[in-house]
């Protein structure tokens, strides 16, 4: 949905199954992305966007940036990709996409103990007056 030149993506994310992956045989890791990624909301626009190949090509990319021998430029592409597709917040506002409100019957995140906060480190210190001490 578009509003003000925003397009709004669902807060649900994409339904349905996943394309058919488009590039040579998938290992396990780029499968577990590739599921993953279709699933996110962004998966909507990609898909009115037929940006299969984008995603495929950032599943196999990412997958190589996660080995510990990887090369900087691989890490570099993985960020380029984060933005194009709109998975980085720098990515979404380029894209001028927001996620839409989650519906009443959606689950979501329950805090263990609402209205109570954990302490802070300021919660901590002390107020010494001066003159006293040392």
């Amino acid at each position: 949905m578009q509003s003000g030149g925003w397009t709004t993506l669902p807060a649900e994310g994409r339904t349905g199954p996943a394309p058919e992956w488009p590039l040579t045989e998938q290992t396990d890791r780029e499968a577990a992305l590739w599921e993953d990624l279709w699933a996110k909301p962004q998966a909507v626009a990609w898909e009115e966007m037929d940006q299969v190949l984008e995603v495929a090509l950032f599943c196999r990319t990412l997958a190589e940036a996660e080995r510990p021998d990887c090369r900087v430029d691989v890490k570099k592409m993985v960020r380029s990709y984060l933005d194009s597709l709109g998975l980085s917040v720098a990515g979404m506002l380029r894209n001028r996409w927001k996620v839409g409100v989650a519906s009443a019957g959606d689950d979501l995140p329950v805090s263990s103990a609402p209205g109570r906060r954990r302490p802070s480190a300021r919660d901590r210190l002390k107020v010494v007056p001066s003159g006293e001490g040392a």
